[in-house]
C-alpha cells in the first residue's frame, strides 16, 4: 500500500476541509448544530452521540447536492490524493465530518466505533460511511466494512465503495478487487468510475471476465463494451477474432469498445483487425476515443 492514509493531523485538516465545504451550503442554524455535535462527539462523554447525530443529519442540514467547485475539488485532492466527492450530498459530507470527530488518535477505538455504527446503520448512513472511507484513519481495520459493501445486493451501497473511491485501489487484495470488477458488470453498473482500473488489471480478472462473457453469449445476452478494457492486455488470438467480429457487426458502442481493446492489444493480428475500421482506429490511437466515452 503506497498511499498515505489519514493520521490525526490529517483528520483535523480533512475536518476543516469538510467544514469549509459545508459552510456556504447550509444555514446558520445547521452550522451551529454541526459544531455542537462535533464538540459532543469529540469530547466522548456521550457514547451514543455519534449515532444520534448521524441519524439526525439529513433533517438538520438538508440533502442538497454538495456540488463542489473545481477549486474545492482540487483542494480535497491536495489533502487526500484520489478524493472524489462527485455526487456527494450535504448530509453525506456532514455525516463524514461527524465520524471524523470520533477519532481521538486511537485506531482500535475508532474502528470499534465504526463497527457499532455499522451494526445499526440504515442504507443512507452506510452510503455516507463508505464514501468517507478514504478520509478515515485506520484503513486496514475498516476493510471488512468495505468488503461488506461490495457484497451488498443494493447497487447504491455497492457503488459507494466501487465508484470514485480510492479505497479499493489502495486496500483491496487482488481477489477482492477482481470480485468487485466482475460484480460491477454483473449488476449492470459501470467500470469507468472505478479508480485505478487500468493499473490493477490482471490475468485472473481477464479470465474471469471471459468466462462471464461466454456465459452471457450462451444465454443470448449482451456484453458491456467496458468488459474488454480489462481483457485487452491479456487477449489472445481467440479474443482478437471475437473483437474483430464485434468491430464489424456490433452496435456503435460495442464497436468503439472493440476498437479500444484492439488498440491496446500487442498481437499483430489485433492491428490488422483494427485497421479494418480506419476511423475508429485513428480515434483510438490519437486519444479522441476513450473508455469514458464508451461508458
Amino acid at each position: 500500500m503506497t498511499e498515505r492514509h489519514p493520521s490525526q493531523t490529517d483528520v483535523q485538516e480533512l475536518s476543516a476541509l469538510l467544514r469549509g465545504w459545508l459552510a456556504h451550503r447550509v444555514s446558520d442554524d445547521a452550522r451551529a448544530w454541526i459544531d455542537q455535535q462535533v464538540g459532543a462527539i469529540a469530547g466522548g462523554e456521550r457514547p451514543l452521540a455519534l449515532g444520534v447525530a448521524i441519524g439526525l443529519a439529513p433533517r438538520k442540514v438538508g440533502k442538497a447536492d454538495l456540488d463542489l467547485t473545481p477549486a474545492e475539488q482540487a483542494a480535497g485532492r491536495a489533502l487526500r490524493p484520489g478524493l472524489d466527492p462527485t455526487g456527494w450530498s450535504v448530509d453525506q459530507a456532514a455525516r463524514i465530518l461527524l465520524v471524523l470527530a470520533s477519532f481521538r488518535g486511537d485506531d482500535v477505538a475508532f474502528a470499534s466505533g465504526i463497527e457499532r455504527f455499522f451494526a445499526t446503520a440504515e442504507i443512507g448512513e452506510q452510503i455516507a460511511l463508505l464514501r468517507g472511507l478514504p478520509m478515515f484513519p485506520a484503513p486496514e481495520r475498516l476493510l471488512p466494512y468495505a468488503a461488506e459493501g461490495i457484497r451488498s445486493a443494493m447497487q447504491p451501497v455497492f457503488e459507494a465503495v466501487a465508484h470514485r473511491n480510492p479505497y479499493p485501489r489502495e486496500c483491496f487484495s487482488e481477489a477482492q478487487w477482481n470480485q468487485m470488477v466482475v460484480k460491477t458488470l454483473f449488476i449492470g453498473s459501470r467500470l469507468a468510475p472505478i479508480q485505478g482500473l487500468d493499473a490493477r488489471r490482471n490475468a485472473d480478472l481477464a479470465r474471469m471476465l471471459l468466462d462471464y462473457a461466454a456465459e452471457r453469449r450462451a444465454a443470448g445476452r449482451s456484453i458491456s463494451p467496458e468488459l474488454w478494457r480489462c481483457v485487452a492486455p491479456f487477449a489472445g488470438d481467440t479474443e482478437v477474432t471475437t473483437l474483430a467480429t464485434i468491430l464489424r457487426d456490433g452496435t456503435e458502442s460495442e464497436r468503439r469498445g472493440a476498437a479500444l481493446a484492439l488498440a491496446e492489444c500487442q498481437l499483430a493480428s489485433a492491428k490488422v483487425a483494427l485497421d479494418t475500421a480506419p476511423d475508429l482506429a485513428s480515434a483510438a490511437r490519437d486519444g479522441r476515443l476513450t473508455w469514458d466515452s464508451v461508458a
